[in-house]
């Protein structure tokens, strides 16, 4: 650091890269004195003649202003106030075109000066040194002032840097060609640009301030030298005269060596920036009160005839500078605010001056040509030469055109300071400068746009939570707790849970609902969370889980004991047996009538033994019956009922049949008696083993149904008890007695029969033809009263056989 300072005060310079060498042409301007113009007719003021916001209108239109009068006052940040330039009538507030080279409208105030020029209350102050940091900073913003060499940020933003500054640098260079306004600020006003150099000491305190001045600019570095020769921290050092040394970052370079880095600020490296008018209007707002309502303004140009720089108030009209200073315009006429290589031509000379307006320039065709129709580039490579701030010009201007905006950021295109050194060296004569201005201009507007939908997605969601949480708020309030209730309204919801529980006692599944009811709606009105008791519910569902499971177990045990048949099976064989067993009826109905008229068969003997045959197996289905009696089980009832009817009809059955047969055998049957014999017999056999299916069918019929339905419950087993299993058993006992009894009178009867005819043949053969006609005689009233009694067996058969399968 101390070397450094060594080296800026012998003076030592270092060099930036690039830069040009245009001609200067500011012999001009600079020879005359700072000239007064007389009141223009109109003052238009724009309200926003600065870098940040607007301030707020505190005037109204046909208001009566003086000269330095607030017109607006600052209400956001980087926001600076405007003031009357001089004393009249505001006429109108309106929009005007601004002095950009868009010439957009802004909001301004015009003034119509009355001509006195009268200056409001002021407050200067004698002794700043007494002043503290803040009553000075508050001072330079109250009197409005901005920069006045370039974007015109607000000086009291710089004033009051947090950051430590260790070098002040004053902007004296004026590197521009044709502007002098600086030059001869410097010649007329060193002393007071001086004292606010002192001032910016006293509130940033940095370590050396150094003015830097072009080595063009004799007069103005002697003025500066004499008016700071009493400051040992203020240096004044001359640096070669190169366009642009003017530039904030090519000056730094130059006296400190320092470089900015790219997207920062001087303060960033310790170094702060002012420009010469910016001090001298420092120095008035403090020591003399006065605002900032006029600067020094360069007129000049080949068609100006009284060339010079003026004190022209702020919102003169360009074309009033230029009537009072002689001006002669020529066809075509360009007028241009700046310099050549920075300004831009106005749309109109009805353009107020504002705050960072320094020159106003009427040249003529020669002085400065109409640029010729762009070409293609060359790539000479001449643009990135002169170059000041080391970039790409020409890749810039590939992107600018195709509109490619991140690889203009990526190129880093906000370095650069549009000084237009590479425009003024293009042999292709491409406005290179323009593409880059309408290039940060729609980049802005994109930034702008992405900031404005931020910030409303930033509203929509804090709106969006602001709604949420005002619903949860709702919803909390209606689950308030209630108030707390008395003793007396507890002793009831107690009594009510007592009555609730003793009645759930009983088993009852009504009670025990009611009271889990009873107890959610207690506590529900205690204001505590909801537990239902569901014990006396679960309790009961557990019993009748109990006894269906006992149920299940009995019936499976039962099960293994005795196995019922398929029912589906037994209900299709006890249908086919009936059939059958009545099919078998019906033939032998049709069958006996012609057995009755026929004659008896010759071989009673073989009928005899069918018969006898007959009896034996319906005895053995008898016992085939009873064995299969044995194994049912006990407590049904219904079965061994059917079982005894069946078996009653059977005997019955078969003692009609055998109380006919000996009538039949005693008369001489014909031919095909032996036939229907059979057929009876097995019409008798086939109708028993009906009976018997039937009494089985129905016997699983009723086991499988209360299976099917589920709902016989245990106790049901036991109320067939021991009177109905011991009338079963008698009937039973009685019904198989009844039928061994049938079974022997039949043997008896056959015996008889077999003997008869032996018996009946020794008188035939003693007899001979005498007893032959006797015979006939008997066997035709026999013959009648066998086929009567067989008929009369066949239809009691018939009815009791139809009456055993409506029972089955």
């Amino acid at each position: 650091m101390e070397k450094l300072l060594e080296q800026i005060k012998k003076g030592t310079v270092w060099a930036f890269p690039g830069g040009v060498h245009p001609p200067q042409q500011k012999t001009l301007s600079n020879s005359a004195r700072i000239a007064r113009l007389p009141l223009p007719d109109k003052l238009v003021v724009p309200i926003k003649q600065h870098i940040g916001a607007n301030g707020k209108l505190i005037v109204e239109k046909g208001q009566q202003v003086l000269k330095g009068q607030a017109l607006t006052v600052p209400v956001a940040n980087w926001s600076v106030p405007v003031h009357a330039p001089s004393s009249g009538t505001i006429t109108d507030i309106a929009s005007m075109p601004s002095a950009h080279p868009s010439a957009l409208p802004e909001l301004s105030i015009i003034i119509e000066p009355d001509g006195k020029d009268q200056w409001c209350e002021l407050t200067p102050t004698p002794n700043p040194s007494e002043l503290s940091h803040d009553e000075l900073v508050d001072i330079i913003h109250q009197a409005g002032i901005s920069g006045m060499g370039g974007a015109g940020f607000p000086t009291y933003v710089k004033a009051d840097i947090k950051q430590p500054i260790e070098f002040l640098i004053v902007n004296a260079v004026e590197c521009e060609p044709y502007i002098t306004a600086d030059d001869v600020l410097m010649r007329e006003h060193a002393k007071q640009v001086v004292q606010g150099i002192e001032l910016m000491q006293q509130i940033l305190n940095p370590t050396l301030c150094i003015v830097g001045i072009e080595d063009n600019k004799p007069e103005a570095i002697a003025a500066m030298k004499s008016a700071a020769e009493h400051n040992a921290n203020i240096v004044i050092q001359t640096v070669p005269t190169v366009y642009p040394s003017g530039g904030e970052k090519q000056l730094i370079k130059l006296l400190t060596n320092r470089e900015v880095p790219s997207g920062g600020i001087p303060a960033d490296i310790g170094i702060l920036v002012h420009n010469t008018g910016t001090l001298f209007a420092v120095q008035q707002a403090v020591y003399e009160g006065k605002p900032l309502i006029e600067r020094v303004v360069t007129v000049t140009g080949n068609t100006i005839h009284n060339a010079g720089n003026v004190w022209a108030l702020l919102g003169t009209e360009v074309k009033h500078l230029l009537d009072c200073q002689g001006f002669s315009p020529v066809p075509q006429q360009r007028v241009v605010m700046g310099g050549p290589m920075m300004g831009f031509t106005l749309p109109t000379v009805r353009i107020g001056v504002i705050k960072t307006t320094n020159c106003i320039l009427a040249p003529d065709h020669k002085e400065l040509a109409e640029p010729g129709p762009e070409k293609a580039c060359i790539r000479c490579s001449a643009c990135a030469d002169a170059c000041p701030a080391s970039l790409l010009p020409q890749q810039l201007q590939w992107f600018a055109k195709s509109k490619e905006y991140d690889k203009l950021q990526e190129h880093n295109l906000f370095d650069c300071i549009e000084c237009g050194a590479c425009a003024y060296v293009c042999p292709s004569e491409i406005p290179l400068v323009q593409y880059y201005r309408v290039a940060k201009v729609e980049i802005k507007e994109q930034q702008a746009e992405k900031i404005k939908a931020d910030r409303a997605k930033e509203r929509f969601d804090a709106r969006k939570e602001r709604l949420e949480r005002e619903q949860q708020e709702r919803q909390n309030r209606h689950k308030r707790k209630p108030a707390a209730k008395t003793s007396d309204e507890k002793q009831k919801v107690a009594d009510a849970l007592a009555r609730v529980k003793s009645k759930s006692s009983d088993g009852d599944e009504k009670s025990a609902v009611a009271a889990a009811i009873a107890r959610a709606k207690a506590k529900k009105q205690q204001g505590e969370e909801l537990e239902p008791d569901n014990s006396e519910v679960a309790k009961e569902r557990a019993l009748r889980k109990e006894k269906a499971r006992k149920y299940k177990e009995q019936k499976a045990a039962e099960g293994e004991s005795s196995p019922t048949p398929d029912d589906k099976k037994s209900a299709v064989a006890a249908a086919i047996a009936r059939a059958k067993a009545k099919k078998a009826a019906q033939a032998e109905q049709s069958a006996e009538p012609q057995n009755d008229e026929a004659t008896a068969p010759a071989d009673d003997k073989k009928a005899a033994v069918a018969a006898a045959i007959a009896r034996a197996k319906a005895k053995k289905a008898a016992q085939a019956e009873q064995s299969d009696e044995a194994p049912a089980p006990a407590d049904d009832k219904k079965a061994a009922v059917a079982a005894a009817i069946a078996r009653a009809k059977a005997k019955k059955a078969a003692q009609a049949e055998q109380s006919a047969e000996p009538q039949s055998d005693e008369a001489p049957a014909p031919a095909d008696d032996k036939k229907a014999a059979v057929a009876a017999a097995i019409a008798r056999a086939k109708a028993k083993k009906a009976a018997k299916a039937a009494a089985q069918a129905q016997q699983s019929d009723e086991p499988s149904a209360a299976e099917q339905t589920g709902e016989v419950e245990p106790e049901n087993s036991q109320t067939h008890s021991p009177a109905d299993d011991k009338k079963a058993a008698v009937a039973a006992a009685i019904a198989r007695a009844k039928a061994k009894k049938a079974a022997k009178e039949a043997e008896q009867s056959a015996a008889s029969e077999h003997s008869t005819p032996e018996q009946s043949n020794e008188p035939q053969t003693s007899s001979g033809s005498n007893s032959e006609k006797t015979a006939s005689e008997q066997t035709a009233a026999e013959k009648k009263k066998a086929a009567v009694a067989a008929a009369i067996a066949r239809a009691k058969a018939k009815k009791l056989q139809k009456e055993g399968n409506d029972q089955s």
